[in-house]
């Protein structure tokens, strides 16, 4: 890293200030679910379009997802940007800042190429549906990593950190059916379905305590029944299933199979097993990049922590990260713990601290991509890192 080029970096971010925050505040003021982000991409592909740019939209069969690319030649990195909210909760993950600090760094990184005539190129990819739509899976499969070499995000927080990697994920939708009845007047004509979903919620407690301290499983109830006095004829759960290691996500799968049948062949009930969404891969820091990021942030005054224990949570990236080198590293929006996807969440994340912060987490995001491109032994670093 050299402190000259972060300068830079930063000072053309910072001279944008004001239309990166109109930004930010447009897409946390109108949050938009999975695959439904048209305003989000519209604002962002509008503010690429003004600054010289010219957005492919939709892209890798998407409509809600873009591309954007400055430069020339080998090597290319990409920055991914999302923009999905929560039900209910809307920007209680802070993906309007995740977008505008993507959007700030790509461009800053196309200056620095163009205005010092450097080589290598940096494209932005817009991704919608992280929370569960798997938008990255989706565009992966189509394509849109192809000449690719190395990528990397940003993502708010109650802290800044290194990425330490996260969960691979599954998810499963349970409908067990039964056959109603009248639940005192004739009990033994029924099968209570709700019964079912009860023992496959003991089976998965049970289990617990099995699995490794980086696994987790948790799920609700979707639907009970009708009334207390009709034997349940259908009801269903949903549940996640997670995992650090990407052989241990296989062998909890499994056994959670292995419990709903149990379930079945406790109450006579018969299993409905509908995959939910799409899987995610665990994500794969690379430590390198982890390490320029760091040196970024840093320089900038932003203090950062190296926590205990990896991320437990899910993210798309994850599946990037095991197709290129990548990160995901973390900056705050408070200076106190919050839980993410809350409404105090929703609320940091349209604050001056938060867009500050995540002006900064640009800067250095820049900086960590630009490095990569112009600096071959840096390069060589981060490549031999992820083939190890």
């Amino acid at each position: 890293m050299t402190m000259k080029a972060l300068d830079s970096l930063n000072k053309h971010i910072r001279e944008n200030k004001t239309d990166l925050r109109r930004l930010s505040d447009a897409i946390w003021t109108h949050p938009e679910l999975a695959y439904e982000e048209k305003f989000a991409v519209s604002q962002a592909t509008e503010y690429l379009r003004k600054a010289g740019f010219s957005p492919v939209i939709p892209y890798c069969g998407l409509e809600t997802s873009f591309k954007a690319e400055s430069g020339s030649g080998k090597p290319t990195f990409a920055i991914f940007a999302e923009y999905d909210a929560l039900p209910d909760v809307g920007h209680g993950c802070g993906h309007n800042l995740i977008c505008t600090a993507a959007v700030a760094a790509f461009c800053a990184v196309a200056a620095e190429l163009k205005n010092k005539n450097l080589p290598g190129k940096i494209v932005l990819l817009g991704s919608p549906a992280e929370e569960s739509g798997g938008g990255k899976v989706k565009m992966i499969e189509a394509g849109c990593l192809e000449g690719i070499d190395a990528a990397m995000m940003v993502h708010p927080s109650w802290r800044a950190t290194p990425d330490t990697g996260s969960s691979a994920i599954t998810r499963y939708d349970v409908v067990f059916h039964g056959k109603a009845s009248h639940a005192a007047g004739a009990p033994e004509l029924g099968i209570n379905a709700l019964s079912a979903v009860n023992l496959l919620f003991a089976g998965v407690n049970a289990y617990r305590e099995q699995i490794p301290e980086d696994a987790r499983m948790h799920g609700i109830i979707t639907c009970g029944g009708e009334a207390p006095n009709i034997t349940p004829a259908k009801a269903s759960c949903r549940f996640f299933l997670r995992s650090t290691g990407e052989d241990w996500i296989k062998k909890i799968e499994k056994r959670f199979l292995d419990i709903v049948h149990g379930a079945e062949l406790m109450t006579g009930a018969t299993a409905e097993i509908i995959p939910f969404n799409v899987p995610y891969m665990s994500r794969e820091p690379n430590a390198a990049l982890n390490r320029t990021y760091l040196e970024g942030i840093s320089a900038l005054g932003m203090k950062y922590i190296l926590p205990a224990h990896g991320g437990r949570g899910s993210s798309d990236f994850g599946n990037v990260s095991h197709a290129v080198p990548g990160i995901h590293p973390y900056f705050p929006v408070t200076d106190h713990e919050i839980p993410g996807h809350s409404e105090a969440f929703r609320i940091a994340s349209g604050t001056d601290f938060a867009f500050d912060n995540a002006l900064t987490a640009a800067a250095a995001m820049a900086n960590t991509a630009l490095t990569y491109l112009t600096d071959p032994a840096f390069k060589a670093e981060v490549d031999a890192g992820f083939k190890a």
